[in-house]
């Protein structure tokens, strides 16, 4: 299956092309941006098949990451990788951010249960807990430092994402731990959407809602009222 996978959720904006079959990546372009997906995924997309040597007509499906992460970036992401696969007559496989952390960080520890977590904000942490299959146990759900180290070390998991060391300060025990990442290597998400097939439409994985919130003096009043 040669699968092209997106991912927008952090500020890197990622596409790789990998013959999933074969186990073999084919192409990417990774380009660190911060801010500024909409503008740049599609010339990214683009890099990475010139790169593979494929051209749309050759994909079989598209992966991408739904979250959690940037509101935005998740948007972008997923809206593309909806409409190149609906183009295609392929399906759009989505995967989350805290699934793939913690498929990586399998690699690294094998056999072991993983707790994936990111910054979420506001003191939150976006956790969910695997065990040694990758099977989810708990999340992907919003919960403090203290709650996700006391889950994490019911099982002695190996922790991943960029709140490890966030976690493991406020643990009262040790715990392996993954290279932090803000996201996955794009190569994972390729992988992880080749062995779950097609199934639902990929949707936007938000934890929480968005910090923007309209200004009330701009709120336009409804019609009669």
């Amino acid at each position: 299956m040669i699968v092209l996978a997106i991912d927008c959720s952090a500020g890197l904006c990622a596409s790789c092309v990998c013959d999933t079959g074969s186990d073999r990546e084919l192409g990417r372009e990774v380009r660190d941006l911060g801010k500024g997906h909409a503008e740049h995924l599609m010339a990214v997309i683009d890099a990475a098949l010139d790169r593979a040597g494929r051209t749309f007509a050759d994909l079989d499906a598209v992966a991408v990451s739904i979250g959690p992460g940037s509101f935005t970036g998740i948007r972008v992401g997923v809206s593309t990788a909806r409409g190149l696969a609906l183009a295609l007559g392929i399906p759009a496989i989505g995967v989350t951010t805290l699934e793939a952390l913690a498929a990586e960080a399998a690699q690294q520890f094998p056999g072991r249960a993983v707790l994936a977590a990111l910054d979420g904000g506001r003191g939150e942490i976006h956790a969910a807990l695997y065990d040694a299959q990758l099977q989810p146990l708990s999340g992907p759900a919003v919960m403090s430092a203290e709650a996700a180290a006391r889950l994490g070390g019911q099982v002695n998991a190996v922790l991943a994402g960029a709140a490890a060391a966030q976690l493991s300060d406020t643990a009262d025990q040790v715990f392996d731990s993954a290279v932090p990442e803000r996201t996955a290597d794009i190569a994972v998400y390729a992988r992880l959407a080749a062995n779950k097939g097609a199934g639902e439409k990929p949707r936007p994985l938000y934890l929480r809602d968005a910090d923007a919130r309209p200004q009330a003096g701009f709120v336009l009043p409804r019609s009669g009222s």
